[in-house]
């Protein structure tokens, strides 16, 4: 009798982990939807994503703004705009020194997936910026962020049937990074996929 106790007790433990794992993996699609959604009135001058205010004229090409930290389903990811394109961050798990997706990543990615191919993003195009830690050359973390930011194109095209005029991917490496760090920091808020609404 003791020993069913203490067996449910393990069991009800081993399907609550899967469970807080799951919560604290990165933003739900709808979290990602909310984020890459145009906000106010839209310019027909523009590629149809900059907000405007009700009677105002459009913005001069404004400079990249520093995207800021907030909570999403229990982990960190960061949203902003850039030059007035909504925008999300993304932490994507690669193999070390690699492009290899990892489960998690795909996990991660089977989320964007679902938000981009939704009926209020489908119209869109998205930018997919990869972005590298300080560790390592200049070189070769702009290298690997660029076959990251396609990894991620290519699965996203691949899985979701994307087309491929809506994804375009590139790296910057450690250029533009989230959390200023000094050479050869290892830095996993760094380590990351930009997702940028382009417009229409």
């Amino acid at each position: 009798m003791r020993l069913t106790g203490i067996a449910a007790i393990v069991a009800a433990g081993a399907a609550f982990i899967p469970s807080a794992r799951a919560q604290s993996s990165g933003p739900s699609a709808q979290q990602i939807i909310q984020a890459l959604k145009p906000t106010g009135s839209v310019s027909a001058t523009t590629r149809g994503i900059v907000p405007l205010a009700p009677g105002s004229t459009p913005p001069a090409p404004a400079t990249q703004a520093k995207p800021t930290a907030m909570h999403m389903g229990g982990a960190k990811a960061a949203s902003a705009t850039q030059g007035g394109m909504p925008s999300i961050n993304l932490n994507i798990d690669f193999a070390l020194g690699s492009a290899q997706l990892t489960p998690r990543a795909r996990t991660e990615l089977d989320r964007l997936g679902r938000a981009l191919t939704d009926q209020s993003l489908a119209a869109y195009h998205f930018k997919l910026v990869g972005h590298t830690d300080t560790t390592g050359s200049a070189a070769t973390n702009l290298a690997l962020s660029n076959a990251r930011a396609k990894a991620v194109a290519d699965y996203l095209r691949t899985k979701f049937d994307i087309a491929p005029a809506r994804l375009a991917a590139y790296g910057v490496g450690e250029k533009d990074l989230l959390v200023p760090t000094g050479p050869n920091t290892p830095s996993r808020a760094n380590r990351r996929v930009q997702v940028i609404n382009a417009g229409t």
